[in-house]
């Protein structure tokens, strides 16, 4: 091996050492908790300040600060975090979104607070705890990663952790002290991040932001080990850092020198990139918290409030004019996460990225510079880099199509990273780069004064996305996805239009505050300031554009001082805080004052509560159905009648058989039943008929149309429609908004049937404009059932429909569905309740271990079954 080989394989050994480390300890927080730790990077980030301070500035001995830092700080600091931050949100149900944004909050409120103590400076001077050499780091990696899989495998311990991560409530059924095992996780994922924390300070730059940003490079190690092994996430470290170490003997020259170039010195972006993107997703779930209340309108004079404060910078001069400069084109960027994530209920942790393309194509566009244009006035420029930029938008709308939660996170997250690796941190597109301001508008007044006009565009487009059919599917979409599909929206596309609706108001306001600063600046668009506006949008109301206005100036004025941080610590606070509040501010102001009244209830005489009557009268709790008309009218009568069948139909998961080979025929005009034990396949069967789950094979036809490929939005639009055993209602809309949805969605968009449908089910009345959260499960299955019938179904699927109801609600059920049948709508009824199956089904099919084993009438197929039963 040459010299010059062994020193660059030392070099990367070194560098990986240090990823492996990051990547042990994301393995053990998040085996321990479920957790994906963002602030990973900002506990290392403190450690290595805090090792700094006692050496550097206090002069303590090198090991006496090691100590501190590495066995008291570090610890300290995750057992902290367990305990009042996660620990907290476990109790509450574990909502891994509101886990994610608490971790995030927890990242920017670490930076915020680092900038506030340390200062934002880099700092060049951070003691050297192990040499050099990366035999010591090397031989720390493995003694660590050989304790940790051997304590894991071998010890009661592990046993505990596994049983944890298997099932917590099941595990602390057991007697397992769960509190007691992610406490240990914390504390050891902390003491990772202390120790690759002061390791790095050394030979990179100290800072509050790019150190953390450095270590969260690195996120992909653990990640391709599927957050589980820690010989895979090692190996895979060592690999990388041996591999971008001899990247550097590379020269190559031509068009793409300075892109392998930069490939070549960030092969953990690029790893970080293949990752999110195209390994196996981790994480499933839901990405946001899903609303659990109606959403509190804005009052009116709050936004005359706006309105005044935001006119009055026209009145400003000098530095402080200068300053509310930023404030309209960061509103614009913001807003932009209103879309993707209030409204779309997507996560984006990368809009930073779209901003900073929409200052640097509006730029290069001005400058003459972009390639095959040529040179044009700064207006154009705006206006056609926005139409650059939103395509782009589908390099995070595409992952969003199939993923969510955590792998959607890590997917936005590694975009914004590479397009900043890659495109902002690079000369060959940044170089000698400056941003004029369009002619007419150059003084700092008449440029606020045009920012205002683009303002409010932009609150004009966001509102356009936020009212009608789209709006309602968006909010949908957001509220339950499955239910948005099952009620016939296109929910891949409405992702996408999200996200380059969003891609291009980012651009509209990164080219506002690039043209406001009058140059376009890098790190104004790190991904750090993503994950802090992220941050931000989420705690002051990510459905809310007075709060996306509220957090804009909140981020300018807080850090317009002459000591940054403020705002990114304020913002960190309150984003820890949103598992107790996850309504944002407005359910913690409600809590408060609810807090605040007597706690002793008013008794009211009789005449009191005469008075109260009649001033408030109260609606009966769940109005009982009248009797349908013989004619329920509610698929028009041109549509033609037909049969969904299912022919063979197989299914397995892994080894086991759920469906073995099942043929049924739901006809029109007739009600079918499917009834058996648990694990019998009905759900399975279910399912696959309303396409929420493809089959392993088999054939299920609408007629003569083979349907089995097809997603469960487009069978909707075909006449296939469905409810939910688990209420699938939005719960941020109305009763009327929940049905207009299947009638605007459905297979025969009729603006009638929501009237229609709310008569028949008897949610005509002022429950029709009361919004879904909190009302009584009578009522929201009725509005479901609406829902379903409003798109003019030819087949509707009920997936235990009586679940919730009580005797007289579910004879007024059995009453809608039987005239529904006789108006030519084909039912299929998978249910328990067999009274309510022998009073309304036609035909009875019983299933069992995946098979159909027996089916005829409803009272010879019961009879038979309630005599074999002993």
């Amino acid at each position: 091996m040459s010299s010059l080989t062994y020193d660059l394989t030392l070099a990367g050994l070194s560098v990986g050492s240090a990823a492996a480390l990051t990547g042990i300890g994301l393995i053990v927080t998040y085996r321990a908790t479920g957790v994906l730790n963002f602030a990973h990077g900002a506990i290392a980030m403190v450690c290595a300040y805090a090792l700094r301070s006692c050496v550097v500035e206090w002069g303590w001995p090198l090991w006496a600060g090691a100590t501190v830092t590495l066995l008291v700080l570090a610890p300290g600091i995750g057992l902290a975090l367990e305990r009042f931050v996660f620990r907290p949100l476990a109790v509450l149900g574990g909502d891994p979104a509101q886990t994610l944004v608490a971790s995030i909050g927890v990242f920017v409120l670490l930076v915020g607070g680092a900038a506030l103590v340390w200062g934002q400076g880099a700092r060049d001077d951070a003691p050297e705890l192990v040499s050099a050499d990366p035999w010591g780091q090397l031989a720390v990696v493995l003694v660590l990663s050989v304790a940790v899989g051997t304590l894991i495998r071998w010890t009661r311990f592990g046993r505990e952790l596994r049983a944890v991560v298997d099932d917590r409530q099941l595990a602390v059924l057991g007697g397992i002290d769960a509190d007691r095992v992610a406490a240990a996780g914390w504390a050891f994922g902390s003491f990772t991040a202390g120790l690759t924390g002061v390791l790095l300070a050394p030979y990179v730059r100290l800072d509050p932001y790019g150190l953390p940003l450095l270590v969260m490079e690195v996120v992909a190690v653990a990640v391709a080990a599927r957050m589980r092994s820690l010989p895979v996430a090692v190996v895979v470290a060592l690999g990388i850092g041996v591999a971008q170490s001899q990247l550097t003997r590379l020269h190559p020259s031509g068009w793409g020198e300075p892109l392998l170039q930069a490939v070549g010195a960030n092969l953990f972006v690029v790893a970080l990139l293949v990752a999110a993107l195209a390994l196996p997703r981790v994480g499933g779930r839901d990405a946001l918290p899903r609303t659990a209340t109606a959403r509190v309108p804005t009052p009116p004079g709050a936004w005359i409030v706006a309105v005044v404060l935001f006119l009055l910078p026209l009145g400003f001069a000098g530095p402080d004019l200068t300053t509310s400069v930023q404030v309209p084109a960061l509103g614009v960027v913001l807003l932009s996460l209103v879309v993707v994530t209030g409204r779309g209920g997507q996560i984006s942790l990368g809009q930073a990225a779209y901003a900073g393309l929409g200052a640097l194509f509006t730029a290069l566009l001005a400058a003459g510079r972009f390639p095959g244009l040529p040179r044009l006035p700064e207006l154009a420029a705006l206006a056609l880099a926005v139409v650059l930029v939103a395509p782009l938008g589908l390099l995070t709308g595409w992952p969003a199509i199939s993923r969510r939660g955590l792998a959607l996170a890590l997917a936005t997250f590694a975009v914004g990273v590479g397009v900043s690796r890659f495109v902002f941190a690079q000369p060959y597109a940044t170089s000698g780069l400056s941003l004029g301001r369009p002619s007419g508008f150059d003084g700092d007044r008449a440029y606020y004064a045009l920012e205002l006009a683009l303002l409010a565009a932009a609150l004009l487009a966001t509102r356009l996305l936020r009212t009608g059919r789209t709006g309602r599917a968006l909010a949908a979409m957001r509220d339950h996805e499955a239910g948005a599909q099952a009620a016939g929206v296109r929910v891949p596309s409405l992702k996408l239009l999200a996200f380059v609706a969003g891609a291009a108001l980012a651009a509209l306001g990164g080219g506002m505050l690039g043209m406001g600063l009058r140059a376009f600046d890098p790190g104004a668009f790190d991904p750090v300031r993503g994950l802090l506006w992220f941050a931000a949008v989420v705690v002051l109301g990510a459905d809310s554009t007075l709060g996306a206005l509220l957090a804009a100036a909140l981020l300018v004025g807080l850090d317009a001082g002459a000591r940054g941080g403020m705002a990114a610590a304020l913002i960190g606070v309150l984003a820890v805080l949103v598992g107790r509040f996850p309504g944002g501010p407005y359910e913690a102001l409600r809590t408060a004052a609810g807090r605040l009244r007597l706690r002793r209830a008013v008794v009211l005489t009789p005449l009191g509560e005469g008075v109260r009557a009649r001033l408030r009268p109260v609606e009966p709790r769940s109005p009982r159905i009248p009797a349908p008309p013989a004619t329920v009218a509610a698929r028009p009568a041109e549509s033609p009648a037909r049969t969904l069948e299912a022919r063979g139909l197989r299914a397995r998961y892994g080894g086991f058989t759920a469906l073995d080979g099942v043929d049924l025929d739901i006809p029109p005009g007739r009600v079918t039943a499917v009834i058996g034990p648990n694990g019998a396949g009905k759900s399975t069967l279910f399912h696959c008929l309303a396409g929420t789950l493809t089959p392993t094979g088999g054939l299920i036809l609408l007629g003569t149309r083979d349907i089995t490929s097809l997603p469960a939005h487009a069978r909707t639009r075909l006449g296939v429609a469905r409810t939910f055993q688990q209420l699938a209602i939005f719960p941020s809309l109305t009763v009327a908004e929940n049905v207009r949805v299947g009638a605007e969605q459905g297979r025969v968009p009729d603006p009638a049937a929501v009237g229609r449908t709310l008569r028949l089910l008897a949610l005509d009345g002022p429950v029709r404009e009361l919004p879904a959260a909190g009302l009584p499960t009578g009522t929201l299955r009725r509005t479901e059932l609406a829902r379903a019938l409003a798109g003019a179904p030819r087949v509707l699927l009920l997936d235990e429909p009586a679940a919730g109801l009580d005797t007289a609600e579910v004879t007024a059920l059995a009453r809608v569905l039987k005239a529904l049948a006789a108006d030519g709508t084909a039912l299929l009824v998978v249910e328990h309740d067999l009274d309510l199956v022998a009073d309304l089904a036609d035909v009875v099919h019983v299933m069992t271990a995946g098979r159909i084993i027996a089916s005829g009438p409803p009272e010879h197929v019961l009879d038979t079954l309630r005599t074999a039963t002993p």
